[in-house]
């Protein structure tokens, strides 16, 4: 399937435009005078808007980009990588590990980057112990990715523990609404930790888009091509690990992204990787700064994001697997 000129400029251009548009809406309604006058640092734009849109809007925009792109490349290349569509960027367990250090971290008392640091470092020990696992029993895609839902479970179990036995007067009310996932906290200092591992995990896997159409063949024959498989599989594997955890830590668990945001990049721009991966990038990033402007301004109370992409995801899901379903030959 090829891309036209008008497709291309959409995927550029959509992220940029809703992003923009994000900026003016809230609580307060900005006007375009306004937001650019923040953006430029004119002197005559109202200390509101300034303090509004650099303080508040326009890193939570930036980080609603990232999240989105992340965890939609992400999905996307493990979808080629195991050959299979429904998978996702938290088929491995990274979101469990990430969600129990948070956890973990706030029944401790701590805050902030604390917090984050503890969830990003967890998402990593628990693909590491996925793949780890995994390599013991051989060097299937379907052993691995069984060990990611094992060790999933049983960092979801101690999950279980630290809500147990937390404070609930105090901690697991925290815990409960980091859970849920949402950008409402994000600020300056936040942002740069995530902009830097979207850079270098969505940038390897842009970089090594031409090889996750090989490896999306038989092992057999991406080996016949000449290509290292397992030294591929796992720089992709960790790439997407890294956007992963990256993006639980500082949002929490919001799912459905990584899963659906590549089906929708496939109809606009076919399956071969090297326009899947950018279009997954640019339709994710455009989806999440959609979403996150719903999520703060549909309702007096901020919506969590967890919920909100599970209420438009769990629709979308039963259509895609019926679909799929369909297409493989239906109940036999």
């Amino acid at each position: 399937m090829s891309t036209s000129w008008r497709t291309r400029a959409a995927l550029i251009l959509g992220p940029l435009f809703v992003g923009t548009a994000a900026l003016l809406v809230g609580r307060l309604w900005l006007s375009p005078g306004e937001v650019l006058g923040a953006l430029v640092g004119h002197s005559g734009t109202p200390p509101l808007a300034h303090s509004l849109v650099l303080g508040v809007r326009l890193p939570r925009v930036l980080a609603a980009a990232c999240l989105g792109a992340g965890l939609s490349v992400a999905g996307a290349a493990f979808q080629g990588l195991f050959r299979n569509p429904l998978v996702e960027s938290r088929i491995l367990g990274a979101s469990s590990g990430a969600a129990l250090g948070a956890a973990a971290a706030l029944m401790l008392g701590w805050t902030g980057f604390a917090v984050q640091g503890v969830a990003f470092v967890l998402g990593l020990v628990a693909v590491f112990a996925a793949w780890s696992l995994s390599r013991g029993f051989g060097t299937s895609l379907l052993v691995l990715v069984i060990a990611g839902i094992v060790i999933g479970s049983a960092f979801d179990a101690l999950l279980g523990v630290v809500k147990y036995v937390a404070d609930p007067t105090d901690a697991l009310p925290a815990i409960t609404y980091w859970l849920l996932g949402g950008l409402g906290t994000v600020r300056w200092v936040d942002l740069w930790p995530l902009v830097t591992a979207t850079t270098i995990g969505a940038g390897f896997l842009f970089v090594a888009r031409w090889r996750l159409n090989v490896l999306s063949l038989d092992e057999r024959e991406a080996q016949s091509l000449g290509i290292p498989v397992r030294r591929w599989r796992l720089a992709i594997i960790a790439a997407g690990t890294l956007l992963t955890a990256a993006s639980v830590a500082v949002a929490g668990v919001v799912g459905w992204i990584g899963l659906l945001v590549p089906h929708a990049a496939r109809t606009v721009v076919g399956s071969d990787h090297s326009r899947l991966i950018p279009a997954s990038l640019s339709l994710g990033a455009t989806t999440m700064i959609v979403l996150d402007t719903v999520a703060r301004t549909a309702l007096p109370a901020e919506i969590p994001l967890g919920i909100l992409t599970g209420l438009v995801g769990i629709p979308a899901f039963l259509v895609l697997f019926l679909r799929t379903f369909e297409a493989r030959g239906g109940w036999r």
